[in-house]
């Protein structure tokens, strides 16, 4: 099938229909894994700063609820429609399941281009918007949980927050209702960067892997490796920012207004700070500029990140496309038909559903945090240092040595909210890549690692429908 005969849900339904050859399940859990629980659809009106009205048009979709709450971003977007939202929500599905976080997935979205409204008027439709899923059931901190997706950050997560409150009052538990939200709302450190982040852990963590390096003809780790971003927002620029740190070459960089190109190299902060006061990445010192962006997935290199925008790699483009790995750190950014053309090619492609999961990772912290009403750390932070001192004297008293100043500071270091957080984005990251891997190898017929990441959410869904089984 060819890309312009299918859209973006088209292209996440053949992937479970690919991946669920390689499974046992009966084809009546199998639909219902598949199928969205439920959709709202809401139009509602909002009065704009000049006087006017306006209808504006929303969604919120939960797909799965074989465990509760569902948890998806809000997308503030001029192309959303219904089929996006519910397509985004089967991917968190499966993406919570790989991350073995307990949600189901959900997703929503607001049909604007948020760059046409002023602040206030952002607000008053992110807080009606919220209001009218209250009004419906459709969010809470056991029933259904938003964060924050493209066009959309804290500051709307805060604002769904406090309305979430106001029309719940002295319900203990209401910061749970959303995450993303500020430090000082309830948030949790780390969570800015933690999809960028959680593709650095993963990629670094597939380049470890000799027989998989070896496999597309590069060397293991990530150091030297010539790196494309496309999409310099909150998980492209994080996501560069600690390749480059681990060693990697970022050679290019491409944003709407185009794309510049230096083969030994871009500081990504540098390009960051110019885009900052020119508002454009061209005119870049010391690099290529081209005004067609697209044209970036097509420069040579070892990892191409698409971190912008949903089918930006179809069969019209895969085959020019000369990357070894695609590392898929948006949502859907290769479509079905293109997957096979690069697994024809021997590209390894790093599947959202893994790969950009540290998001809903990081905001489950968060949730947990709220539940709580603790910050990590704040308990044991302090023990730990005193138990690691004495054990350091201890040392000292039987070498009769003292321990250099920077190695004891080290050691004594207890861990603060920010240390665990990473400790957990890290240890799921890694966790996930080798489930997938060990489903790859278990079935030599699978012919990507996108299939493999598809059968492993598959079995964890459908285990747990199985043995919920049906009500009533």
């Amino acid at each position: 099938m060819k890309d312009n005969e299918q859209g973006f849900m088209q292209s996440v339904g053949n992937c479970f229909d690919k991946a669920a050859e390689f499974t046992n399940w009966p084809p009546g859990i199998l639909a219902q894994i598949k199928a969205c629980n439920a959709v709202y659809s809401i139009k509602f009106p909002i009065r704009r700063d000049n006087g006017q009205i306006e209808v504006i048009e929303a969604y919120r979709a939960q797909h799965s609820q074989h465990k509760t709450p569902s948890k998806g971003g809000i997308r503030f977007a001029a192309e959303v429609n219904q089929d996006e939202v519910v397509a985004l929500a089967s991917l968190m599905t499966y993406k919570c399941a790989i991350a073995n976080v307990p949600f189901g997935g959900g997703k929503g979205g607001i049909k604007i281009d948020p760059k046409r409204y002023s602040v206030d008027e952002l607000e008053r439709i992110t807080r009606r918007y919220t209001a009218e899923l209250v009004r419906k059931n459709f969010i809470g901190p056991g029933i259904d949980v938003p964060a924050p997706d493209y066009g959309t950050g804290a500051r709307e997560m805060a604002w769904m927050a406090d309305t979430y409150q106001g029309l719940h009052p002295g319900e203990i538990n209401a910061l749970g209702a959303v995450t993303g939200k500020p430090l000082a709302q309830g948030g949790v450190r780390g969570r800015k960067e933690a999809t960028g982040l959680g593709v650095f852990y993963g990629l670094q963590e597939i380049c470890r892997m000799p027989a998989v390096m070896e496999r597309i003809g590069l060397a293991p780790g990530i150091a030297g490796k010539k790196v494309v971003v496309q999409g310099l927002g909150n998980v492209g620029y994080h996501a560069a920012k600690y390749l480059q740190h681990a060693g990697a070459i970022i050679v290019a960089i491409a944003e709407y207004e185009g794309a510049i190109y230096n083969e030994d190299g871009l500081d990504v902060d540098a390009v960051v700070a110019h885009r900052n006061a020119t508002r454009s990445i061209l005119s870049f010192p010391s690099a290529r500029h081209f005004h067609k962006s697209t044209d970036a997935l097509e420069y040579p290199c070892d990892i191409l990140i698409p971190a912008a925008l949903e089918m930006v790699i179809t069969a019209g483009n895969a085959h020019r496309i000369p990357a070894k790995i695609i590392a898929e750190a948006a949502n859907g950014p290769v479509s079905s038909a293109a997957d096979e053309i690069l697994a024809r090619k021997g590209t390894l492609v790093v599947p959202d559903i893994y790969l950009n999961a540290g998001g809903v990772t990081v905001s489950y912290f968060e949730w947990l945090k709220n539940l709580s009403h603790v910050r990590y750390g704040r308990i044991e932070k302090r023990f730990t240092e005193h138990m690691n001192n004495r054990m350091l004297e201890q040392m000292e008293e039987l070498t009769g040595k003292q321990i250099r100043t920077n190695a004891r500071q080290s050691i004594l270091h207890g861990a603060n909210e920010i240390d665990l957080v990473y400790s957990g984005l890290e240890e799921t990251m890694i966790a996930g890549a080798r489930e997938i891997m060990d489903a790859w190898e278990a079935h030599p017929a699978i012919p990507d690692m996108r299939t493999a990441a598809f059968v492993v959410a598959i079995n964890k869904v459908a285990t747990a429908y199985s043995e919920l089984g049906i009500f009533p």
